[in-house]
């Protein structure tokens, strides 16, 4: 049979049945040699004597390695309007981690109700909806059916600094959800050294994974020519003069020449041009 692992603590790993049934598994020694298994990762399962156990890992459509969870579908970026002040170049470096890693963004907008009619958000806002990205405003008293229809049959992992309404948030979705993340949270404050939790719960129909490795933001492992065939912005019909274009300054760029007419954001051009001085660089022990 085949399940999906929606948590992992120790090596116990928690699965979901093709029924929707919660079974408590190990993994065989041959399945952590070859592969460690993650949350999110689809495996075939055999009982023996009562015991499920995972016999093998099936491909995986993506993986992210920090946090460490695997056939994501889309991340939800959560980003507030005001206090802390929005970040666009925050928002963007997560945008480029998770688009190079094939998961599509999905931008949440909180505290939207304190925010001023000609508050610079707005333009932020636009850029990134006319640029193909999918925008959710949320607030005090504001309905969350859009947020609800854009969970709904999909993996997501959430995202966000602190102090941006996520709390606020989840308690809004699925009150149980926001408590089972808070108790988390407490658990890991209780240790130096305790290990990382990921785990995918049900919310809005879909899984939703309040993921708590977000915060690193490390290009050093990112190929930065790859990152710019992946961001959504840069995807143009007419390809750059040179195959080995890094859309920096070289001549015949079709980047740089969209950005020039309009038909690339600039925001997202400056912070892609930032962070490739990030990409590709091993810190001295890994070497």
């Amino acid at each position: 049979m085949q399940g999906k692992i929606i948590r992992i603590v120790s090596n116990q790993y928690t699965l979901i049945d093709h029924e929707g049934q919660l079974q408590q598994a190990v993994a065989m020694g041959k399945v952590r040699r070859q592969d460690k298994p993650v949350v999110g990762d689809e495996v075939e399962v055999e009982v023996y004597d009562g015991r499920y156990c995972i016999e093998r890992i099936l491909p995986r459509r993506n993986q992210l390695y920090r946090p460490a969870i695997a056939n994501v579908d889309q991340a939800m970026i959560v980003m507030s309007a005001v206090d802390p002040i929005f970040s666009n170049v925050l928002v963007d470096r997560l945008i480029f981690l998770i688009s190079y890693s094939g998961i599509d963004p999905l931008i949440v907008v909180s505290k939207m109700d304190l925010t001023a009619p000609d508050d610079p958000v707005y333009s932020y806002i636009d850029d990134y909806r006319r640029s193909g990205y999918q925008v959710i405003l949320v607030g005090h008293d504001y309905e969350l059916d859009e947020l609800k229809a854009a969970l709904k049959g999909k993996v997501t992992v959430l995202a966000g600094q602190s102090g941006v309404g996520k709390s606020s948030l989840l308690n809004k979705l699925d009150p149980d959800f926001a408590l089972a993340t808070q108790e988390i949270s407490k658990a890991l404050n209780r240790g130096k050294h305790t290990t990382r939790h990921t785990e995918l719960y049900e919310v809005a129909g879909g899984w939703l994974a309040d993921t708590p490795g977000f915060s690193s933001l490390d290009f050093s492992r990112i190929d930065s020519r790859t990152l710019a065939e992946r961001i959504k912005d840069f995807q143009v019909d007419e390809p750059c003069r040179f195959n080995d274009c890094r859309h920096l300054n070289e001549p015949g760029c079709a980047i740089i020449e969209g950005v020039r007419e309009g038909r690339i954001s600039k925001y997202r051009y400056d912070n892609f041009v930032a962070v490739t001085e990030l990409c590709n660089k091993k810190k001295e022990w890994e070497l």
